[in-house]
């Protein structure tokens, strides 16, 4: 009789489960009465909708954070944040080089995935400036932000409401404590204050950018044409994406959604929310206010994303220039994908495309399920699930108008959206083993 070998967990599998367990255990804890403001259990669902946006960095929220959650409960969440933003496999990382673990090869391999190392070589180190930069990042926007903080809530208070913010922002998960003032308000009291809004606009680009790109600005000593293609591609990107958002969230509603304020707060406001759309969550203005033509681009940034490597979501700024590239070469009838003098391989090309074509068709199938399940109209619900995938976080407001079905879709989509789309759906495929075989080749009709 044939012995069966049990082989272990692929890479992708485990970094799914992991995530998936952390989701878990966290509900688990802000289930319990001694989480909440009231002391009251949480509704199972409402704890698991919560712990997954925390640890998925996305900020959809059922409850006011601050409202319903006692300082335990809001401790678990920041943890989450945490967690969900550096990456679990980072974290344990982290704790095995404290016990002086020796890190095997095999798990060398998963921490390159995890932190989304281009190469397996330097992976501990790593992880070592991974986190120092974080701490560095999140403990001066703390720091910054008590000088705000301290003055209106005491010390104490006043700090915690300093680190809670500076995390979340650095993070990209949107979450805040501004519900002292009015329930899920979020930034909404702060939009006329250029410090506090400059200092977690700061956060978010430095988190949303990734943490290859700023080891590869130091290694570079900031000169650009040294700088390896995927960082020159992700500023380059995101530069754009945030001059362009920026002016045309001033042109579309100066005079309407802005209308009343001076223009330097019209700058400064149309500025945060083109650095927040895309991933971080934060609000400095009632969205209902805003026109059909911002939300749709606001839709829009919020399915491209933050960059490869970092604390934010989306389909990635890479990717969506690879595709424009592989457009403009298609156009130009050029055989290569060529990007600052470097040519793309054409198996990236495939996975660029394949990561829209699994986002646009999660967004689609979730948009139509929640439109049926709650008769939703179609701009909030493609708002709303288009957040979670892109762990987003903003809300036109049906987040806590769901049903217990379309909770877990979203639950779903935000989990989908941190582990990555296409890597959940190679899950499925992870241990089959396929032979390459030559089939004929045969032209179609494209466009």
């Amino acid at each position: 009789m044939r012995k069966k070998i049990r082989r272990p967990l692929g890479i992708t599998r485990l970094i799914a489960i992991g995530f998936l367990a952390v989701i878990l255990i966290g509900t688990f804890l802000l289930v319990l009465p001694f989480s909440s403001r009231k002391g009251e259990v949480t509704p199972f669902t409402d704890a698991l909708f919560t712990a997954a946006s925390a640890a998925c960095v996305t900020g959809l929220t059922v409850f006011d954070t601050y409202s319903h959650w006692n300082f335990f409960g809001q401790l678990v969440i920041l943890s989450l944040i945490q967690i969900g933003g550096l990456g679990f496999v980072t974290v344990i990382a982290v704790f095995a080089q404290l016990l002086h673990h020796r890190v095997s090869l095999r798990e060398r391999m998963i921490i390159r995935q995890s932190a989304g190392s281009l190469s397996i070589g330097g992976v501990t180190v790593l992880v070592k400036k991974v986190v120092a930069a974080t701490a560095v990042f999140e403990l001066s926007g703390a720091v910054l932000l008590a000088f705000r903080f301290c003055p209106e809530f005491g010390f104490w208070k006043g700090l915690w409401f300093a680190l809670f913010h500076s995390v979340s922002a650095f993070c990209n998960a949107g979450f805040d404590l501004m519900g002292v003032s009015a329930p899920g308000s979020s930034l909404t009291t702060l939009g006329s204050e250029p410090f506090v809004m400059l200092t977690l606009s700061a956060l978010i680009i430095c988190g949303g950018v990734g943490f290859l790109v700023w080891n590869d600005i130091l290694n570079c000593r900031g000169v650009f044409r040294r700088l390896k293609l995927h960082s020159k591609l992700v500023l380059l990107v995101s530069g754009i994406l945030l001059l362009s958002g920026t002016l045309f969230f001033l042109a579309a509603d100066g005079s309407s959604a802005f209308s009343g304020l001076p223009f330097s707060e019209k700058l400064l406001n149309s500025f945060f929310c083109s650095v927040t759309v895309r991933t971080a969550g934060f609000f400095s203005l009632d969205l209902s206010t805003l026109s059909s033509a911002s939300l749709l681009v606001m839709i829009a940034f919020m399915f491209i994303g933050g960059s490869p490597g970092s604390t934010a979501g989306g389909t990635k700024t890479t990717t969506l220039a690879i595709l424009v590239s592989n457009v403009i070469s298609a156009v130009r009838r050029r055989g290569n994908v060529t990007v600052f003098g470097r040519n793309i391989s054409d198996a990236s090309v495939r996975l660029a495309a394949s990561v829209y074509f699994v986002y646009l068709s999660a967004i689609i199938a979730g948009t139509a399920a929640i439109s049926l399940l709650d008769g939703a109209e179609l701009l909030p619900a493609l708002f709303e699930v288009t957040s979670a995938i892109g762990t987003v976080g903003l809300s036109l407001g049906l987040t806590s108008e769901l049903c217990t079905v379309s909770k877990l879709i979203i639950v779903f989509l935000m989990y989908a959206g941190r582990v990555g789309g296409l890597s959940l759906v190679l899950v499925i495929n992870e241990k089959r083993e396929t032979t390459a075989i030559e089939k004929p080749t045969e032209n179609i009709l494209i466009g």
